[in-house]
């Protein structure tokens, strides 16, 4: 099926970027230093931030793209494309001027930096602006592919421009120049070039009708939905960036470059959790559109209980092993030692984070913005004292510290806000059986493999991962067998195949 297909080339896709990055990540603290290194970490913050401009229309397309799949209007889609496209390009020239502009107070007044010159510093900032510019439109032409159900075409480009920014960086450092400067100027290079594939590709997979002009009529129809979700994009990403906005400014650039390797490390949960949004949120905006919600809740539940077997025991693995991992990566036991405590409170975080993407993406399916926006604005309320308040207390360890706590405590709040009204009588079988079984397997071998093997000293370093690994496998095993309906699917998880479990008069009663 489309579906399983999708999914599993999204997970290349994930791994392989994952796997790049990790690779080069060494070479970079070698040629560059820690504190360059965190100014490659501010760069993927702003970056991150700057996404706040997007004003909710990257989902928008992506939303109307996955309905239009359904009603085979793509003709009216493209017109919106164009449409939002024009916005896109116009604010491409706004961030490149605004970034630019602001970077010597930056440099100056932001950045914490105690070896690397104030000029060059300066100078980076500036190539970070440029280069954000230049990525800036590759996420309304992602959106129209993911849309699309060609998931299949935006995992291949992002393969071959990952590959080609990350060791086209290397080369960079190792053959021309090995300095902050040069790594910069070779991301715009490849911004470019991804920006101008992924735009051709788009339009021929929608399709360009003659005489396309921008269309305030087009914009009527989606304003609501859009300004929706620009609300619910700047209250997610400020929740999700703040915290390293704040570090970045209360503490050394050496530490907040720690405190990114950590976050590489830990973004490693998101080469599952990235792909199968990227499917679930075009699918339940699909089925909400047919109104079949049978189907929906079959998807939202088996969805969720696949997700959480696979997740919750990877996060397990990286918490109690963190800083075997981190001291292999990098080859560094100092480093190893700074960045391991900040990678097992991380990884708990982000696995309490990548099981709410499925409320997430049900909301969002169903136009509810109103949801995530309120919950959001609670979350941001509450971690800018905690992340203050723990970071000026344990340095970057308060930082991470802060973020588990802040995920538990959207756990609670977004499903009680997400089934009050949505597939209301599966809150409970979502929380018990496809989460909270899961998470108790997942928690009782984490357990085991800290006090018998992570805390052996029988045991080298590399014979604690490999017998870490085969826990976790068997923690994964045990989380699908648990599952009657899980045991049922072997190629194709996603094929929807009706429950006939309790799961299935859950189902039936939403």
């Amino acid at each position: 099926m489309k579906l399983g297909r999708n999914l599993t080339i999204g997970l290349a896709n994930s791994i392989w970027s994952a796997l790049i990055t990790f690779a080069v990540v060494p070479i970079y603290l070698k040629y560059l230093g820690a504190e360059s290194y965190g100014l490659i970490g501010f760069f993927v913050t702003a970056q991150a931030l700057i996404v706040l401009l997007d004003l909710g229309l990257s989902s928008t397309i992506n939303r109307e793209l996955a309905r239009s799949t359904t009603t085979e209007s793509l003709k009216d889609a493209a017109h919106l494309l164009h449409t939002l496209a024009v916005i896109y390009w116009a604010i491409t020239l706004i961030i490149a001027i605004v970034v630019i502009g602001l970077s010597p107070l930056i440099a100056n007044h932001w950045l914490q930096s105690k070896q690397l010159p104030a000029n060059t510093v300066s100078h980076a900032v500036m190539l970070i602006g440029f280069v954000i510019a230049c990525r800036w439109p590759i996420a309304l032409y992602q959106g129209a592919l993911i849309g699309s159900q060609r998931l299949s075409m935006q995992s291949s480009i992002n393969i071959v421009m990952v590959t080609l920014s990350h060791l086209g960086a290397v080369a960079v450092l190792v053959y021309l120049s090995p300095t902050i400067e040069a790594y910069f100027i070779w991301q715009a290079i490849v911004g470019i070039i991804y920006v101008i594939t992924i735009r051709t590709v788009a339009w021929k997979v929608v399709g360009r009708p003659k005489n396309l002009v921008f269309s305030t009529a087009k914009l009527k129809q989606i304003w609501r939905f859009s300004i929706g979700m620009s609300a619910v994009s700047i209250a997610g990403l400020v929740f999700m960036q703040l915290d390293k906005l704040i570090l970045s400014r209360l503490i050394s650039l050496e530490d907040f470059g720690h405190y990114m390797l950590a976050t590489v490390l830990v973004s490693s949960l998101y080469l599952l959790i990235t792909p199968v949004y990227n499917v679930i949120y075009p699918k339940f905006s699909a089925l909400v559109a047919s109104k079949d919600d049978l189907q929906l809740a079959n998807v939202y539940l088996l969805g969720t209980r696949l997700l959480a077997s696979i997740l919750f025991p990877l996060a397990m693995l990286l918490a109690v092993f963190s800083y075997n991992i981190v001291s292999i990566w990098t080859s560094n036991e100092s480093v190893a030692r700074d960045v391991a405590p900040l990678v097992s409170l991380l990884a708990i975080g982000s696995a309490i984070h990548g099981i709410m993407y499925f409320p997430y993406a049900l909301q969002l399916a169903y136009g509810k913005t109103s949801i995530p926006i309120k919950i959001n604005t609670i979350l941001i309320v509450l971690t800018i004292p905690i992340t203050i308040y723990l970071t000026l207390q344990l340095g970057p360890l308060g930082g991470a510290l802060a973020w588990p706590l802040l995920h538990v405590c959207y756990f609670f709040i977004g499903v009680c806000a997400t089934h009050k009204d949505l597939l209301k009588k599966i809150k409970w079988v979502w929380v018990t059986e496809c989460v909270g079984i899961p998470l108790i397997i997942s928690i009782l071998l984490g357990i085991f493999n800290y006090y018998f093997i992570a805390e052996s000293l029988k045991f080298s370093i590399y014979i604690k991962l490999t017998l870490g690994v085969m826990v976790t496998l068997l923690a994964i095993l045990l989380s699908v067998l648990s599952s009657p309906t899980l045991r049922k699917l072997h190629l194709n998880p996603f094929s929807l195949i009706p429950f006939n479990h309790r799961e299935t008069s859950h189902s039936r009663d939403s």
